[in-house]
């Protein structure tokens, strides 16, 4: 079972166990966190209707923070002799996924149609 959760404003494919460096949270090490899921997948079905995906939820905790790859940059004015080199790494929170609750048996509503 997989789900899709949204975090800083991208989107990650999360498994149970699986380690995941998402935007900083502002919560401490070994501290819980929750995620509402953008999809589900629960072996052969696909939960996407967003009443079914208020009811299902993705827990994580907080393992630690790191930084990503070094990203440098250069900038260069020509015949004004000026040039500044800048090096920026981001900082990420690292989670673990420890639990995928799925949406339970969504009800289906009859609709009746009239002629």
């Amino acid at each position: 079972m997989y789900a899709v959760i949204a975090t800083g404003g991208k989107q990650e494919r999360v498994e149970v166990g699986s380690r995941v460096d998402v935007e900083l949270l502002g919560a401490g090490i070994g501290e819980e966190v929750t995620f509402s899921p953008v999809l589900v997948v629960d072996g052969e079905s696909v939960h996407a209707a967003p009443a079914a995906l208020a009811a299902a939820t993705v827990s994580a905790r907080v393992v630690g923070e790191t930084a990503g790859p070094k990203v440098t940059g250069f900038t260069y004015r020509p015949k004004a002799r000026g040039r500044r080199r800048f090096g920026h790494r981001q900082h990420y929170t690292r989670i673990e996924i420890t639990a995928i609750a799925p949406p339970v048996a969504a009800t289906t509503r009859s609709r009746s149609r009239k002629a």
